[in-house]
């Protein structure tokens, strides 16, 4: 599923990062959200398990080169490297499995926002038109 613009939006808001700070975009998708990041002065590290996605998400964010790296990869069995922040839109089932690897990740603190699901029995640190930012420290 795309990440609709207005959402995007916020989530950048809430998240709040620096120029050159580092997003990791689980799940990269297309690289819409990677490339607004690139534009806004993040460096992004993008996941996409679809070979095809992959592909399309690689070859969109080549003029970000220096600063969007595409990998092709289950980001569930890889070391996650060290960044400043995640964005995911993932499906309810996969987001305490989430929470769990976020919680021991071991280059805290560490921001986490979630388009339109929430991690059940985790109240979020901040919430908007159904996008939610978690704060791990």
């Amino acid at each position: 599923m795309p990440t609709l613009t207005v959402r995007q939006k916020v989530a950048f808001d809430l998240l709040n990062l620096k120029q050159g700070q580092i997003l990791l975009e689980l799940g990269v998708g297309d690289g819409k959200v990677a490339i607004e990041a690139a534009k806004r002065g993040y460096r992004v590290i993008g996941y996409e398990l679809n070979p095809l996605l992959f592909l399309v998400a690689y070859f969109r964010t080549v003029k970000y080169r220096e600063q969007v790296k595409i990998r092709w990869g289950n980001f569930w069995s890889i070391r996650w490297p060290e960044v400043d922040a995640i964005f995911v839109f993932l499906l309810p089932r996969y987001m305490n499995k989430l929470h769990t690897k976020c919680l021991a990740y071991e280059n805290k603190p560490l921001k986490l926002v979630s388009i339109a699901f929430d991690i059940s029995n985790v109240k979020p640190a901040k919430t908007k038109h159904s996008v939610f930012l978690y704060s791990y420290k």
